[in-house]
């Protein structure tokens, strides 16, 4: 996985690379491959902006997050990423289901009687 990070405004340091990489490891463990993605972190006068676009087999995942510490805008950008990944992966199981609940009611009527 080749790995993307641009910065604005400001260096890209050694520690600043680990903490980023170390995090997107973090991704892995939904066992998706994960294309091309881009990190660009920019400094501001509010303080620190960290995004994101990474591109899935299931769809593209693009995140931004604000803060005034680079480190806890990266943590922001990737719980993002993780929540928006855990979707795109259960959303086929979360729209179907084994039983409609019009069939299910009426059992339960009947069985009260």
């Amino acid at each position: 996985m080749t790995l993307n990070i641009t910065s604005k405004q400001m260096d890209i340091t050694p520690a600043i690379r680990n903490h980023v990489e170390d995090r997107l490891t973090k991704l892995e463990k939904w066992q998706t491959q994960l294309i091309n993605p881009h990190i660009v972190l920019s400094k501001e006068p509010q303080g620190f902006v960290a995004d994101a676009t990474i591109t899935t087999p299931n769809g593209p995942l693009v995140a931004s997050a604000k803060h005034d510490d680079m480190y806890t805008a990266v943590n922001e950008l990737i719980a993002k990423l993780e929540r928006q990944l855990n979707k795109v992966q259960h959303k086929g199981e979360a729209r179907r289901c084994n039983a409609s609940v019009k069939d299910i009611v009426p059992e339960v009527t009947q069985e009260q009687e």
